[in-house]
C-alpha cells in the first residue's frame, strides 16, 4: 500500500539503503516484547498511521530525515513506514515515543500469559473508541503469534474502512451543522441587534423616569419646605396675637352660620313663592267667585263649615294620597290652601316660612315628626294663632275640625 521512495532532493538518508522487511520469527514462549522494526511487513502502516498523529509523526521524522516541508502527509507516511522496516536513528525514535506514549496499555497487557488471553483482550478494547494502544500492545506482545497478528491486522484494516465511512458522514454532518451555524449566527446576530435596541430604550426610559423620579423629589421638598415655613409663620403669628386660635373658630362658626343664613333665605323664598302662587289662585277663585250669580254666592255652607274666606289654612302632615282631599275641602271653605308634610319629604327648614304665611293651622299629629310637631306647637303658641290638632287623617275628621273653628278669634 506504501510503496512511495524518498525523494533523494528532498530527503537524504545516507549511505544506508532501503532494505527488504525484516521477517523475525514469532516470540512463542520468549518474554521478551518485539520492536517496532522486527514487526511484520504488513503492520507498518497500520501502526504508524494509527498509532501516532500525523503532526507529531512529520515532527519526529524531520529530527532525523531534514525538513520535509515539501512532502505531502502520504508521502510523509510512506517515507516513514518505508524507514520503519529496519533499525534506524527514525525507527528507534518511534519506537520510543511509541513506549512512552502507550506505557499504560502496555502495563495492562503485560499481565496476559496466553495467546487467547490477548486475542479476548483485543476484541474487548476493539469495542472502545480509543484501540491504537491496545494494536501497538499486541503486535509487540511476546504471545502474538502469526494467526492472532493477522487477525489483528486485518480487523484494523475493516476498521479503518468504517473510520473512513464515518470520516465522510462526519464531515457530511459537520457541513450540515456548519450552514445550520451560520444561520443561527445569523438569528443570533439579529436577536443580538434586537436586544441592544430594546436596551437602549429600555435605558432612555429609565434615564426618563429617574429625571422625572428627581423632579418630583424636588418638588416635593419644595412643598415641604413651603409647609414648614407657613407652619413657622403660623406658630410665630399665634405666638404675637393672642387668642387668635379662638378667633380663627369664631370666623370659621362665623361662615357655617352665613351659610345656614343662605340656605334659610333660599327656603323664605320659596316659601314666598309659594305664597304668591297660592295667592295668585286664590285670586282666581275669587274671580270664579265673583262671576257667580247673587243667589249661588249667598248660599249657605255646607256641612257646618265655616266660611275662611280670605284666610290661608296650613295643613301639617297627612298621607300624600289625601292632601288633594284636604284642599278639596278647605278651598270649599273659601280659604287659600297650604301644605307642608311634616318633614319627611318636605325640608323641614320651610316649616318656619309656611307657618309665617298661615292664618289658621290645621295640624295631622299622626302623620308628622316630633320635630316639626314641636315646632307647630311652639310657632301658635308665639304668635297666637289657632291651631287644630286631628288624630285621624281622614276627610270627615277635617270636616269636623273645620266645624269647630272660632272664626271671630282670627
Amino acid at each position: 500500500m506504501c510503496q512511495l521512495q524518498a525523494k533523494p532532493d528532498v530527503v537524504h538518508l545516507g549511505p544506508l539503503a532501503v532494505e527488504p522487511a525484516m521477517t523475525v520469527p514469532h516470540p512463542g514462549n520468549s518474554s521478551r516484547r518485539r520492536r517496532l522494526w522486527e514487526l511484520d511487513g504488513h503492520a507498518y502502516c497500520p501502526v504508524i498511521g494509527v498509532c501516532l498523529p500525523l503532526p507529531l509523526l512529520r515532527r519526529l521524522a524531520e529530527k532525523t530525515l531534514g525538513k520535509l516541508g515539501p512532502y505531502s502527509d502520504y508521502e510523509v507516511h510512506c517515507t516513514v513506514v518505508t524507514e520503519c522496516r529496519r533499525r534506524s536513528p527514525l525507527s528507534e525514535t518511534l519506537h520510543k515515543e511509541l513506549e512512552n506514549r502507550y506505557a499504560l496499555v502496555l502495563r495492562a497487557a503485560q499481565q496476559l500469559k496466553s495467546t487467547e488471553a490477548l486475542g479476548a483482550w483485543w476484541t474487548d478494547c476493539r469495542a472502545s473508541a480509543d484501540w491504537a494502544g491496545a494494536l501497538w500492545a499486541a503486535l509487540t506482545h511476546p504471545r502474538c503469534d502469526a494467526e492472532l497478528e493477522q487477525r489483528i491486522l486485518g480487523e484494523v484494516h475493516m476498521l479503518q474502512h468504517q473510520v473512513g465511512m464515518v470520516t465522510r458522514a462526519d464531515l457530511t454532518r459537520l457541513e450540515t451543522l456548519h450552514d445550520e451555524n451560520a444561520i443561527l449566527a445569523r438569528e443570533l446576530a439579529h436577536a443580538q441587534q434586537r436586544s441592544l435596541q430594546q436596551a437602549s430604550l429600555h435605558s432612555a426610559r429609565l434615564e426618563q423616569q429617574q429625571a422625572e423620579t428627581l423632579r418630583l423629589r424636588a418638588e416635593l421638598v419644595q412643598a415641604q419646605t413651603r409647609l414648614h415655613q407657613q407652619q413657622e409663620a403660623l406658630e410665630q403669628l399665634q405666638a404675637n396675637v393672642p387668642g387668635l386660635a379662638g378667633r380663627m373658630e369664631l370666623t370659621q362658626q362665623g361662615r357655617q352660620q352665613a351659610e345656614e343664613i343662605r340656605a334659610l333665605q333660599r327656603q323664605l323664598a320659596q316659601a314666598r313663592s309659594e305664597a304668591q302662587r297660592q295667592g295668585e289662585r286664590a285670586d282666581q277663585l275669587q274671580n270664579r267667585l265673583d262671576e257667580l250669580p247673587l243667589q249661588q254666592r249667598s248660599a249657605p255652607q255646607t256641612s257646618g263649615t265655616p266660611d275662611l274666606e280670605q284666610r290661608a289654612v296650613l295643613c301639617v302632615g297627612g298621607r300624600t294620597a289625601s292632601v288633594p282631599i284636604y284642599r278639596q275641602v278647605i278651598e270649599h271653605t273659601g280659604a287659600r290652601f297650604l301644605h307642608h308634610d311634616g318633614g319627611t319629604e318636605d325640608n323641614s327648614s320651610q316649616l318656619d316660612a309656611t307657618l309665617a304665611a298661615a292664618d289658621l293651622v290645621i295640624c295631622q299629629s299622626g302623620c308628622i315628626s316630633h320635630n316639626a310637631y314641636w315646632r307647630v306647637k311652639d310657632h301658635c303658641k308665639r304668635t297666637g294663632k289657632q291651631c287644630v290638632f286631628i288624630e285621624t287623617p281622614s276627610r270627615s275628621a277635617l270636616e269636623r275640625a273645620l266645624s269647630g273653628i272660632d272664626v271671630s278669634t282670627n
